[in-house]
């Protein structure tokens, strides 16, 4: 990851762009929103890959078929049952339909987990105090970019689910929000890459109940200061964290907004929060 610092500013322009965007269970739960969204996210040019996570669906199903959640200190713990349940809405029902619309709208999306194609391997979480079952852990040889980059350049759109595997057969759960950061991590080595959080909020905001407290652009000092005024919603801090960390290493900028607000990229205007090294 060193090298991504050495490049040059025409080695940076060299590289084409490319968008990785992840959509949380709000969009997804919302039909009218999740049609709006991915009307905007087929009208944006260039190179681009989605990722989404579960919504209630994966809930409700467990409910049905008498599967309880399990939650430790507010992180959900992967059983065997519960594996099953995610595998079948996050890779089945939710991906697909959100492939089926981005094809109604013109964009050639092709529908994955992690297993496909090898693209993302992970590690399932070791047993410490707390057993998370089958969840996947990723590393800096998690993301197989160059593959991805082979089914860009022949015209497909990837949308990951929240599903990757151990390269040994098992499927496993993973954080939708660590897989668009090592996604845009990987990929910054051959884009130049922005990430962008999609959701329910305008975007970080300094009153966590107040749409007009946006802050519009972040960078490492200006963090740091938020921090230690403890001004940031602490819900907001581990995104924040895993976003300077993507942009160390090697990418562009990262928005964090409101999904129906995508669309004002197609009019280079700005939206949400950007977070960058010059800001």
């Amino acid at each position: 990851m060193d090298k991504l610092h050495k490049n040059s500013p025409d080695q940076q322009n060299e590289k084409g762009d490319l968008y990785i965007i992840k959509i949380g269970g709000n969009v997804i739960d919302n039909s009218e929103n999740l049609h709006n969204f991915l009307k905007d996210f087929t009208a944006l040019k260039g190179n681009k890959i989605l990722v989404h996570g579960g919504g209630k669906v994966a809930t409700q199903l467990s409910e049905t078929l008498g599967i309880e959640p399990k939650m430790v200190e507010g992180r959900r713990i992967t059983d065997i049952e519960t594996l099953r349940v995610v595998t079948m809405v996050y890779g089945g029902l939710i991906n697909k339909n959100v492939v089926a619309q981005l094809q109604k709208f013109g964009t050639n999306a092709i529908g994955l987990t992690g297993a496909d194609g090898n693209f993302i391997r992970t590690k399932k979480r070791p047993v410490k105090t707390i057993d998370y079952g089958f969840v996947g852990d990723i590393d800096e040889t998690s993301i197989d970019n160059t593959n991805i980059k082979r089914l860009m350049d022949g015209g497909f759109t990837p949308v990951f689910c929240a599903i990757t595997h151990d390269g040994d057969g098992q499927l496993l759960n993973t954080n939708a929000d660590t897989i668009a950061s090592a996604l845009a991590v990987s990929l910054a080595k051959l884009y130049n890459t922005t990430l962008i959080y999609c959701f329910e909020k305008s975007g970080v905001l300094k009153d966590i109940n107040d749409e007009d407290s946006l802050i519009t652009d972040i960078g490492p000092q200006y963090y740091e200061e938020l921090k230690k005024q403890q001004i940031i919603n602490s819900g907001m801090l581990p995104k924040l964290d895993n976003a300077f960390t993507a942009i160390t290493c090697g990418v562009k900028a990262v928005i964090i907004g409101h999904a129906n607000n995508l669309g004002l990229l197609n009019e280079n205007k700005k939206f949400g929060t950007r977070l960058s090294k010059n800001a």
